[in-house]
């Protein structure tokens, strides 16, 4: 069992803010198509050039969703950041996406070898 350390802790929270800073500039930049190209460009780089693990990947996705979240309630003159426009869908399926990335590749703990090692026996 792996203990958690202060430094681990903060790496963590580090990737979380990052998450949410490129997050959020995602959403201020998406109405652009250049702030939209270097919005996916920049989650999808980000994200394949951390490790996978959850306390790599996942935490970066998860500011980045986070973000998104907060950033897509309405505001309090009514209206949204995020509009009902293709780039403001693609956001957020962009962000689902990321976030489906994120976890899918989160390596399985087991004791040992995997689940399915002991179909893969030879027959005695």
């Amino acid at each position: 069992m792996r203990t958690t350390t202060p430094l681990r802790l903060l790496g963590v929270l580090g990737l979380l803010v990052a998450g949410v800073v490129v997050g959020t500039a995602a959403v201020l930049l998406h109405g652009l198509w250049w702030g939209f190209a270097l919005a996916l460009a920049t989650g999808v780089a980000s994200v394949l050039a951390l490790p996978p693990g959850l306390a790599t990947r996942v935490p970066f996705a998860g500011g980045w969703t986070l973000a998104v979240v907060v950033l897509m309630l309405p505001r309090a003159e009514g209206d949204y950041l995020v509009g009902g426009d293709l780039r403001g869908y693609g956001v957020l399926g962009f962000t689902a996406a990321l976030l489906l990335l994120a976890m899918a590749t989160v390596p399985a703990r087991g004791r040992g070898a995997s689940a399915g090692a002991a179909d893969a026996a030879p027959p005695r």
